[in-house]
């Protein structure tokens, strides 16, 4: 399938808890297959796009008083409070830890500029969950101390008590801490599952309609294979990305991995939890390995690799292949054959629908926040702040 398929399979951008802030990943759109089968993750290009939104005619001097939070003559910021819901405190140490996990995470600020617009994204993302937070409260909406311990447990079944209490620790939270964030991402769900997602629906006459706009997008020109792999190199990694912080140091290293992998994949492991765990490849170990859609005309460039694909059949896993850059287990996830795709295709059906979904549920999602934000009363003090130093005048 083309653009439209894949996005919609391989482009998600995946939370495990509230607000994406810790614990999370990225799954990533795939591009043409390379020597080391990598895939673009494709969260850079979405965060800079998010931070270049607004208009950036912020001055140098401005961006300086992020970093300063008291502000001569500017609005009151004591206790580095930089904004209010309903009289609920929101604090500086707040934004600034969620900006620096998503610095570390990678998601770089080219400029001043651009790190101060992003502190007030995080700052406005914040506002908007608070004001979520309070409105599902006061209308009645509970999370149970068992959906908590759920989700906490799901979060820690990829690690070891002593991994999970390490990633903690370099989150500078503590298990407290934690169940809060779960039980504040557990309300807001049910909140806009309650009052959003279940009044959004997508006909059949705009499923044909959509169809009929986008009928080119449904043709696929050449046969194209939906491939994972876990990946083995013989070198020491800089950056290691799987959630067990595997890495072969050497070729003999790398030979023992790629074999116990493999034995366990033959014992009935699950090759979506090992590529997690244990693949090399930064770009598609945390999302199990999946590459997305690659042509048959780009396995050309690796004979040997196309030679595997073309004898597997759907589901089944190669042996291990080896080239230059390291170790390969390949798993044949799909195949979509060249032509036209029709309507009454349910992967195709599914696919309209479920885009035609997601459109409808962030408009309705928008414009949700935005009636109970003019019904919050909220001061963004950080925001008045930068005004006034500026000289613009608040009216």
């Amino acid at each position: 399938m083309k653009k439209l398929l894949r996005t919609s399979r391989c482009r998600a951008r995946n939370f495990i808890i509230a607000r994406g802030l810790r614990f999370a990943y990225w799954r990533g759109r795939s591009q043409p297959l390379r020597l080391r089968l990598r895939a673009d993750s494709g969260a850079s290009d979405l965060l800079k796009s998010r931070l270049r939104a607004s208009s950036g005619c912020l001055c140098l001097i401005l961006a300086a008083l992020i970093f300063t939070a008291g502000c001569h003559g500017g609005p009151p910021l004591s206790g580095d409070v930089w904004a209010r819901v309903d009289g609920q405190p929101i604090l500086r140490q707040e934004v600034d830890k969620i900006y620096h996990e998503r610095i570390a995470a990678g998601n770089d600020a080219a400029d001043p500029e651009e790190a101060l617009n992003f502190k007030l994204n995080i700052l406005n993302q914040l506002i908007n969950d608070q004001i979520l937070v309070g409105y599902g409260l006061r209308s009645g909406i509970t999370v149970s101390e068992a959906e908590v311990d759920t989700r906490i447990a799901q979060l820690r079944s990829p690690y070891s008590p002593q991994e999970f209490e390490q990633k903690l620790k370099q989150q500078g939270m503590n298990l407290a801490d934690l169940r809060q964030e779960v039980r504040t991402s557990l309300l807001i769900s049910k909140l806009i599952n309650r009052d959003v997602s279940s009044h959004v629906s997508a006909s059949q006459a705009e499923l044909s309609a959509y169809y009929n706009r986008n009928q080119a997008s449904f043709n696929v020109p050449e046969t194209e294979y939906h491939l994972a792999q876990i990946e083995v190199t013989p070198y020491p990694d800089t950056v290691v990305r799987n959630l067990k912080d595997d890495d072969a140091k050497n070729p003999v290293d790398a030979q023992r991995k790629i074999q116990a992998l493999y034995a366990q994949l033959r014992a009935g492991a699950s090759f979506k939890a090992l590529a997690e765990n244990y693949s090399e490849d930064p770009r598609t170990a945390l999302s199990g390995g999946d590459m997305g859609f690659v042509p048959k005309s780009a396995l050309n460039a690796n004979p040997e690799l196309r030679k595997v694909v073309s004898t597997l059949k759907v589901g089944q896993i190669s042996g291990i292949i080896q080239t230059r850059s390291g170790y390969h287990i390949v798993k044949l996830l799909g195949i979509e054959k060249a032509g036209q795709r029709t309507l009454s295709d349910p992967e195709v059906e599914a696919t309209i629908r479920k885009t035609l979904m997601n459109e409808k549920e962030q408009v309705l999602r928008a414009a949700y926040i935005e009636v109970l934000r003019d019904k919050a009363k909220v001061r963004n003090y950080l925001a008045e702040s930068i005004l006034q130093q500026a000289g613009a005048p608040l009216k």
